[in-house]
């Protein structure tokens, strides 16, 4: 007999290691900031990499700097917001409530070669 395995997920995710900068806000407590590394993406959450964990239910402000930039100059970043819904030492993810891309006013600085 065959067992077949379906997948619970509503939303495709998508394996993508991009750096993220996080700002983890609990009332009652000082906001408390660091960064990571995106490991899985979806339209509604993500999951990241980080040094430690962070309080489940708390509110989360995520920077996530994007690949590609604007007319091959201008930096772009995803900027989510989001509540923790799991977190360990090493992985956390989040649920997210908002999410826009933003475009930087000014052009990324020329990578320079150096021989």
């Amino acid at each position: 007999m065959e067992t077949v395995i379906r997948e619970r997920r509503q939303h495709r995710r998508y394996c993508l290691r991009l750096p993220v900068h996080y700002r983890v806000s609990q009332k009652g407590e000082a906001p408390r900031t660091g960064t990571g590394f995106t490991l899985e993406m979806s339209t509604t959450g993500l999951s990241f990499r980080l040094r430690r964990p962070l309080p489940v239910g708390a509110h989360i402000e995520m920077v996530i700097n994007w690949p590609a930039r604007h007319a091959d100059v201008y930096p772009i970043d995803l900027q989510i917001t989001g509540f923790v819904v799991r977190s360990d030492a090493g992985r956390a993810a989040v649920s997210m409530t908002s999410r826009k891309f933003k475009i930087a006013d000014t052009p990324a600085e020329p990578i320079r070669a150096t021989a």
